[in-house]
């Protein structure tokens, strides 16, 4: 009874302990790419437009796969020209081995041309550790506002799509209320509306705000329209712009939770430059005013650990010992010696000591 364990066991130190795990990937990727120790790895085997500009990509996942909650977020790399690049997206599983990764291509952004254009069916992505606590099914609120802007749609498709799936939608009253541009920007659109047929306690909205009778963007007629909001959980999701003004209209909220996922920075008059000290390299850099930290450093031939660069996954968190940063996304400043330090998102306000 004992004997299969153990030779798990021995085969599993064997791997880890003996060989190489990149030597290994190397060798058992020869037969099925997506095989691998450790790896979270998957290979698409379907694309497909969602809206315009949006690509929907199926996903057929290794068993190594952790699989978020619905809402979570993972991390998505892709080698491009022999570099690995990482970018944030928000994932919704399907099946046991599958999952749809929806995404709208950035100008001039990397990852997003390249699953939007050049990825095909057979091609392999890495996903990283699920994270983010924008969830439904953690919160014990019934009534729920779920506020989207552009490709912010898509946590939410992925919470709605599995409550419905689950059946357990019928205990929510949900309200979605979704902002684009144009008509044809709305992604899951017939999803949406059938699931709102099938369901009279989820109503869904849209608000196209550059089309006909132009719609208003986010205000507080819509917060007047959701009634009493103490007893309610509100999701939001889109650029820093629109989720900032969700956060001043529902503060009232019970429960508010929300996700930016672009920066969409306040204008910033800042000129001139800094000199910033890593403790760690023993270097000292003179950069510019008014862009991150992160961009900064990374014009400077540096290439400090990041992540999703919009201030979610926390990945390019380092320990500032002394300096003022400003927050990008609402302009706050922080003199505060020996705090942490997301440098995707505050720049440099005065000379800085970070440990890096």
């Amino acid at each position: 009874m004992n004997v299969l364990p153990k030779k798990n066991h021995a085969l599993s130190f064997f791997t880890e302990s003996v060989l190489d795990q990149k030597v290994v990937n190397f060798w058992v990727q020869k037969f099925n790419p997506t095989w691998s120790t450790h790896e979270m790895l998957g290979r698409i085997v379907k694309k497909q437009n969602t809206a315009k500009d949006m690509v929907t990509l199926t996903i057929r996942c290794n068993k190594r796969m952790n699989f978020g909650l619905p809402g979570q977020h993972h991390p998505v790399i892709v080698e491009i020209a022999a570099r690995r690049l990482e970018r944030t997206y928000s994932l919704n599983r399907i099946d046991e081995q599958h999952v749809e990764l929806t995404l709208k291509k950035v100008p001039q952004g990397a990852v997003s041309t390249w699953l939007c254009h050049v990825a095909e069916i057979g091609d392999i992505v890495e996903f990283g550790q699920p994270y983010g606590e924008m969830l439904c099914v953690t919160h014990p609120e019934k009534e729920v506002i779920l506020l989207a802007a552009g490709s912010g749609i898509t946590p939410m498709y992925s919470m709605v799509y599995d409550l419905a799936k689950t059946g357990r939608l019928v205990d929510y009253r949900l309200k979605l209320m979704y902002w684009v541009k144009r008509s044809e920007d709305l992604a899951f659109h017939q999803f949406f509306q059938k699931t709102a047929q099938q369901y009279p306690q989820f109503s869904y909205e849209t608000f196209c705000t550059q089309e006909g009778e132009a719609a208003s963007r986010l205000s507080e007629s819509h917060v007047n329209d959701c009634g009493d909001l103490h007893e309610t959980a509100v999701f939001a999701c889109g650029p820093s712009g629109f989720v900032n003004s969700a956060c001043d209209l529902f503060h009232v909220a019970r429960l508010f939770k929300s996700e930016a996922f672009t920066l969409s920075p306040l204008e910033v008059s800042d000129t001139g430059t800094v000199t910033i000290t890593l403790t760690k390299s023993q270097k000292m850099l003179e950069v510019p005013r008014g862009i991150s930290l992160l961009d900064a450093l990374e014009r400077a031939n540096e290439k400090p650990v990041s992540g999703c660069r919009m201030g979610i996954c926390n990945k390019c968190s380092c320990h500032k010992v002394s300096g003022v940063t400003q927050n990008i996304l609402n302009q706050n400043q922080n003199a505060e010696p020996g705090s942490s330090l997301r440098i995707c998102i505050n720049s440099a306000k005065s000379d800085l000591v970070l440990d890096l």
